[in-house]
């Protein structure tokens, strides 16, 4: 089987790396886009377009610059450390013009069917149907195929789930419709789902609407994105270190120890966001406003809705509230109608998919789905990674277990997620972060080699295994190295600075008066407990205060 030509389906985030990975390896890929600009979900526009990604205004990413950002392209260093999305489709842009992969894409093409060849068990060739424009259709044969569509194009709507909801005169959307909170100026509005599109959205509206309501059914844990020292959460929370060491203690007891952080800041009980699952068995919701505006009774948290009564909504709990819209953020349906129907064998007609990326039951491993997944972390250095990879199985580099195999171990990985994800969709979603990256890089051989890069480089290695676990330590050895990969990964705390160097900032008084803030306090605390035992007769009446302080710091 020799491959070459690679079909890749979207022009997004993934659609870009893949294209650049294959041009890397030696393929030639053929890029195609429905639209007619590139950066897919990222690329904001006014009003959604059926079967696209659609994104709300003030959406803001998720994990900072240089987590988020490819191998080898670090984003500008004055951009803030978590960008909103008008300055994620400028990266895209940059890194496509970098890389010159513009020329690769043909837009305002869709693809509308792929099917295997007749010779597809020897070939691995797949026949690509596309429409363009025009509506004229066009024929393609190609050795192997690149899906990164995305999945967030089909939006789940429950709302006949709920008795009544028939007769409801308000409007109800899915958060896929929401761009801005204008329409919901003066209005009683009710947020369906907690995850991050029904958090942020329930803040974007609160600030406009009569009442916002934010209905769940579980509850979350809420975190901000800001760590210690208003560090980027992600920069000191993804880290090799961390990770080993949470892997070796009852995770019972780092749920524990992570609940009680969280509730310091804000009592989940009291704010009525506790879950019953515990911190770290998923997702947090990652949001810095949602529990400011509870504080302040813009959100008002309620439990799941019972029913619909005409312009009232009736949650579990009895109560009623008069409602003039409803939005569900209710997730998505992950559908790929382009493929054929033979790959969906999953427990309910979906996608299976081996370590998250190939279809077990093809003879020759030629086609995978991208970014078909769900991690604690960022979502574009994993995609990045599996492009890698799947460019490696494509030449004949990797070889995948046999198709038993590959069926077992989604099985296993599906029960192993399912003690914290019930549903098994949910559950096969799931992949951790980093021993998912490492997986991947092992086979693709640039994984980090610690002892090497500990004996060969010491500093270096302190900032790889210590420090956050930044894409750059998949390109400082074997294939398609980046020479400045070292460098980026000894300044990337320079870059997270950098946003912040606007102002001089004067050096502390205390530097300068010779006593440091430890001293003074514990002068202050001696002054204190010398006074106490003065009055109380703990010291020889014929000694003054300062013999009792001097006594005080001799011992």
């Amino acid at each position: 089987m020799m491959v070459g030509r690679v079909a890749v389906i979207g022009a997004g985030s993934s659609g870009l790396v893949c294209t650049k990975i294959c041009v890397e390896e030696g393929l030639e890929p053929v890029c195609f886009e429905s639209s007619n600009d590139i950066g897919g979900l990222w690329n904001f526009k006014e009003c959604p377009q059926p079967e696209r990604s659609s994104i709300y205004r003030s959406l803001v990413t998720n994990t900072s610059k240089e987590m988020t950002c490819f191998s080898d392209f670090p984003m500008p260093d004055h951009y803030p450390n978590y960008t909103p999305n008008s300055l994620l489709l400028q990266y895209y842009r940059l890194y496509a013009q970098h890389f010159d992969l513009l020329k690769y894409i043909h837009f305002q093409t869709k693809v509308s069917h792929v099917v295997q060849r007749p010779d597809f068990p020897v070939s691995g060739q797949w026949d690509v149907e596309t429409v363009n424009q025009d509506g004229e259709k066009e024929h393609h044969v190609f050795d192997a195929v690149m899906v990164c569509s995305g999945h967030y194009t089909h939006p789940y709507l429950p709302m006949s789930e709920f008795t009544g909801s028939e007769t409801f005169t308000g409007q109800c959307l899915h958060s896929w419709e929401y761009k801005d909170a204008e329409r919901c100026r003066g209005k009683r509005v009710v947020v369906v789902g907690i995850g991050n599109s029904g958090g942020d959205i329930a803040v974007d509206i609160s600030r406009f609407a009569e009442k916002t309501f934010l209905s769940t059914r579980k509850g979350a844990w809420v975190v901000g994105r800001m760590s210690n020292s208003g560090l980027p959460l992600d920069m000191t929370g993804i880290t090799r270190f961390y990770g080993s060491l949470m892997r070796l203690l009852p995770s019972r007891l780092v749920s524990w120890i992570t609940e009680r952080a969280l509730n310091q800041k804000y009592d989940h009980k009291l704010y009525r966001l506790r879950p019953r699952h515990r911190a770290m068995d998923r997702r947090p919701v990652i949001n810095d406003e949602l529990p400011y505006q509870i504080l302040l009774g813009e959100v008002v948290i309620k439990p799941n809705i019972k029913e619909f009564k005409e312009s009232r909504v009736v949650f579990e709990d009895n109560a009623e509230e008069k409602i003039d819209i409803v939005i569900f953020c209710t997730g998505y349906i992950a559908n790929f109608a382009f493929l054929p129907q033979s790959l969906c064998q999953g427990p309910k007609g979906e996608l299976t998919l081996y370590k998250r990326l190939f279809p077990p039951s093809l003879q020759q491993p030629t086609l995978v789905v991208m970014g078909l997944f769900q991690t604690k972390g960022p979502i574009m250095p994993v995609v990045e990674m599996q492009a890698r990879w799947a460019a490696n199985v494509f030449k004949g580099l990797n070889r995948l277990p046999t198709k038993d195999k590959m069926l077992s171990v989604i099985e296993r990985e599906r029960k192993r997620s399912m003690k914290s994800y019930p549903c098994p969709l949910q559950a096969a979603l799931q992949v951790d972060y980093i021993p998912y990256l490492d997986f991947m890089a092992d086979k693709v051989g640039v994984k980090p080699r610690f002892l090497g890069l500990l004996l060969r480089d010491p500093s270096l290695w302190a900032k790889v295994f210590f420090g956050p676990c930044t894409p750059y330590q998949f390109r400082l050895s074997g294939s398609r190295q980046w020479s400045g990969a070292r460098q980026a990964i000894l300044t990337q705390w320079d870059r997270v600075d950098c946003p912040f160097n606007t102002r001089e900032v004067p050096e502390p008084h205390s530097e300068a008066s010779g006593w440091s803030p430890m001293w003074l306090l514990a002068f202050g605390a001696s002054v204190l407990m010398a006074a106490f035992m003065y009055k109380n007769e703990a010291f020889p009446t014929n000694e003054n205060v300062l013999d009792k302080v001097f006594l005080l710091f001799k011992f």
